[in-house]
């Protein structure tokens, strides 16, 4: 009886532990497979499948991975959902301020990113970012003007200035973005494109009154087709969609402004309190590699901040002056920073206004 009782005692321990054993290496598994993921919020197209593949082969990491169409669209969310619900996100410079002066970002750890050393100097420590510890500059751009020479083969056109004439009554494609076009507006006044003076920013309002007889249409999402297809003639373009349009359109000129332009710069952060730290430093060295680098700039068409990856791209790309200005050029390109909110509502209200006319 009391062997039976024993045994039976035994056997119901060896089954508990097997148990617990079990629970236990469950647990850990679980818990292994909830942690081995990143979590990236960027902008819809910058992040091929082909890098994605490439970093879960390699690492055994998931890459669950959303995209948005706008900064404002990415912060809104995040200040909706909370920072921690994302490992890496992809804000433009001018939220790369906004988000760090609101303590939405972590501070970044460097001597994490062995691959750090591979970015170009000059982007390091930009105005947006004067510590440069938030954000991780990667993709950047500028905005100038275009022109379709088979329309307009003998138009002197070497500035913001030039596209109040009124022979381009009805011509012109505007950016459909305040910040840009009020850009243009407070560069040509003689202004900075960041100043946050509601004076400033009302002058440059009754200066772009003024195009309004002038532009046909306000576009963001189909400016390639719009240009390439002569939809419209002259306008407002990004170089990187100027690049794609003139691909397949060989009238198409690029003119860098002369009283000059806003440039921008996506970079990649860590919002305060991810969940997957380290993941999203691994993921962050990876795509700082310059193979990958290589493939992010083919795949979108824009300049990376990547030395070494630039020195891989394609020639027709490396040595484009659209996309890769001469520094005399870039002398007079000014980085968006951010603004206040007072001048931000102002932005807003007069758009609409603009728009609405």
């Amino acid at each position: 009886m009391h062997r039976h009782g024993f045994s039976f005692y035994l056997k119901e321990k060896i089954v508990i532990r097997m148990f617990m054993l079990f629970l236990i290496l469950f647990t850990s598994a679980a818990f292994s497979e909830e942690e081995n993921i990143v979590n990236v919020y960027s902008w819809a197209t910058d992040l091929p499948n082909e890098v994605v593949q490439a970093f879960e082969k390699e690492t055994g990491i998931k890459v669950n991975r959303s995209g948005y169409g706008s900064n404002e669209e990415m912060y809104a969310k995040l200040r909706a959902v909370g920072t921690s619900s994302y490992d890496v996100i992809e804000p433009t410079s001018y939220y790369v301020a906004r988000m760090a002066s609101e303590g939405m970002l972590e501070s970044l750890d460097v001597t994490k990113l062995s691959n750090y050393k591979n970015l170009t100097p000059s982007f390091l420590k930009p105005p947006y970012d004067p510590s440069g510890t938030h954000g991780i500059p990667y993709f950047w751009g500028l905005t100038g003007i275009f022109v379709n020479r088979k329309y307009f083969p003998d138009a002197k056109i070497t500035g913001w200035a030039d596209l109040w004439k009124p022979e381009y009554k009805g011509k012109l494609l505007i950016l459909d973005d305040p910040r840009e076009l009020f850009s243009a507006a407070l560069i040509l006044l003689g202004y900075s494109p960041n100043d946050s003076d509601l004076k400033q920013v009302q002058a440059a309002y009754e200066r772009l009154t003024q195009l309004l007889p002038n532009i046909k249409l306000f576009n963001s999402s189909a400016v390639v087709s719009i240009v390439g297809d002569e939809d419209a003639t002259i306008g407002m373009i990004w170089n990187y969609n100027f690049r794609e349009a003139a691909a397949y359109n060989k009238n198409l000129e690029f003119i860098f402004p002369k009283e000059g332009f806003v440039m921008w710069v996506d970079n990649f952060a860590i919002p305060k309190g991810a969940k997957h730290l380290e993941n999203a430093y691994r993921f962050l060295n990876f795509i700082l590699r310059p193979d990958i680098a290589k493939i992010m700039s083919v795949n979108n068409q824009e300049a990376i901040t990547n030395k070494p990856g630039r020195a891989l791209l394609p020639a027709s790309m490396r040595d484009d002056p659209v996309i890769y200005p001469p520094e005399d050029v870039l002398k007079r390109g000014i980085y968006q920073t951010d603004i206040s909110d007072a001048a931000l509502a102002a932005y807003a209200a007069d758009w609409e206004l603009l728009k609405l006319q």
